[in-house]
């Protein structure tokens, strides 16, 4: 006599497989979409920043010079004016501006400086009331 199960009947077993086809048609779906829809997509344009030449030259042009040492030296106009530390910068580019408040600072920084001492200085000078303070940069061409 064959066994009777307890519950009257013969048990269907549930199958705990994930069931692949619709996610499998969902991502070919998908996949044509955007191999359709890419050709028609325009490309972004960025409007990146450009170096100029200024009309005119400034009167007076007081440079910092960061060398690889970190060491500090001042240049007024293209002439070397001396070395300097962090302590007597401030003091020593005002000294070189002479009253003329708008005249251009430029920082010039050797490549290998870490940028938070060419951040340090950029401080300084700007607590120092100098208004104009800039980088220097290298121009190819």
């Amino acid at each position: 006599m064959p066994a009777v199960s307890p519950r009257g009947g013969s048990r269907r077993r549930t199958v705990s497989e994930i069931n692949m086809v619709p996610f499998i048609d969902v991502m070919l779906v998908l996949l044509i979409i955007f191999m359709v829809s890419a050709p028609m997509m325009t490309t972004g344009v960025i409007d990146v920043p450009s170096v100029g030449k200024a009309a005119r030259q400034p009167d007076r042009v007081v440079e910092v010079v960061l060398k690889a040492d970190e060491s500090l030296k001042l240049r007024i106009n293209g002439k070397d004016s001396g070395a300097t530390t962090v302590d007597r910068l401030a003091s020593d580019v005002k000294g070189a501006l002479e009253g003329a408040d708008t005249a251009p600072v430029v920082i010039s920084a050797d490549k290998s400086v870490k940028y938070e001492a060419v951040v340090k200085i950029m401080d300084k000078l700007q607590r120092a009331g100098v208004q104009r303070v800039g980088l220097s940069v290298k121009t190819t061409g």
